[in-house]
């Protein structure tokens, strides 16, 4: 069941947001109802419904005090201030691609975000299974960018950007990108972005892309990392959530633009290969049966192409350097496997 999401700051957000700022120290009921401008019943009620979500805040003749020591990674939509009436939360849910996508038929705001503390049919590229196990962090955004339909794996671009640069920031290791939407440290898968778009005539109508991140959740042995594991200790989901939204952000405002997109974007594409570590790898190009295994080549499906990956072109489309030449995929069903990385 997805938590109600009220637009503007809630009663929770900003009673929260009072406790917080004493810091661990006790606050009257009276005091909390004056600043809330509400009545003392109604600032019980939101405290019980708070505890009922989880949150330890101890009650007494002296007020309600929230422990910081005892403060849980919630990701609850009013645990985002401002942007509150943009979360989308679900408890258990089978993907939160699914969600953003009956969302946005159902009109929902360009810069939703769903979250999940458990995914049971988590999606990878092609509709493939993405294994979300509890202490990930599971979320999707939804766009509605007026862009061709053409330029749709530019926002992707964006997105892979976003989320290397702040798992390299969170883990204090350098991590890196391989096409179409995968970012590894070590040579271990931590992160992946998908997308799905929907269109009209040559338009997008809308596009999500959902983003899995291992953070204190646990992986396959070698074949994955999380953020924790590299670290030592376990990070918060929240915190990592907002760095990744905030990155959005920032690598929009510094290599976007429509006016560049309708061509594609040649200094977003030098900068997703800036970030990649596959560059001068040797390849197969391949359209995916089922699963991959191992990264092993055996089996994985239908090989199209052997070659040298030489980046992404400004549209974002893989470049493979045969011996005839220059071949160009588009991300759609097409997969690599890198048989020396």
């Amino acid at each position: 069941m997805r938590e109600k999401s009220i637009p503007g700051l809630t009663s929770k957000a900003r009673l929260l947001a009072m406790l917080r700022n004493k810091h661990g120290e006790r606050i009257s009921g009276s005091l909390l109802a004056k600043e809330m401008g509400v009545s003392r019943v109604a600032v019980w009620k939101t405290v019980k419904a708070l505890v009922h979500a989880g949150y330890s805040i101890e009650t007494g003749d002296n007020g309600y005090l929230l422990d910081p020591k005892n403060e849980k990674d919630f990701l609850y939509p009013w645990e985002f201030g401002e942007k509150e009436n943009l979360f989308f939360h679900y408890m258990n849910t089978g993907s939160t691609m699914d969600r953003a996508r009956e969302q946005a038929l159902r009109g929902a705001a360009g810069g939703s975000v769903f979250t999940a503390e458990k995914q049971t049919a988590g999606r990878g590229r092609s509709g493939r299974t993405w294994i979300s196990r509890q202490g990930g962090l599971f979320f999707t955004m939804l766009e509605r960018p007026r862009l061709a339909i053409a330029d749709y794996s530019l926002l992707s671009l964006v997105t892979q950007i976003a989320v290397v640069r702040t798992v390299s920031s969170v883990c204090g290791k350098k991590a890196y990108l391989r096409w179409p939407n995968d970012i590894y440290i070590n040579r271990q898968k931590i992160a992946g972005v998908t997308t799905e778009i929907s269109g009209e005539g040559d338009l997008i109508s809308w596009l999500s892309c959902g983003v899995g991140v291992n953070i204190n959740n646990t992986v396959p042995s070698g074949k994955a990392v999380s953020c924790a594991e590299i670290t030592g200790h376990h990070l918060s989901r929240r915190a990592v959530l907002n760095s990744i939204l905030n990155e959005i952000e920032n690598v929009r405002k510094k290599f976007t633009s429509v006016a560049v997109y309708s061509q594609g974007n040649r200094k977003l594409a030098a900068e997703w290969n800036s970030l990649s570590d596959s560059i001068g790898a040797k390849v197969v190009v391949f359209e995916p049966e089922d699963k991959v295994i191992n990264y092993s080549i055996e089996k994985q499906g239908k090989i199209l192409a052997r070659g040298v990956f030489s980046g992404i072109d400004p549209a974002g489309r893989c470049i493979l350097k045969t011996e005839k030449g220059n071949l160009y995929f588009n991300q759609g069903t097409v997969s690599l496997a890198f048989l020396n990385k």
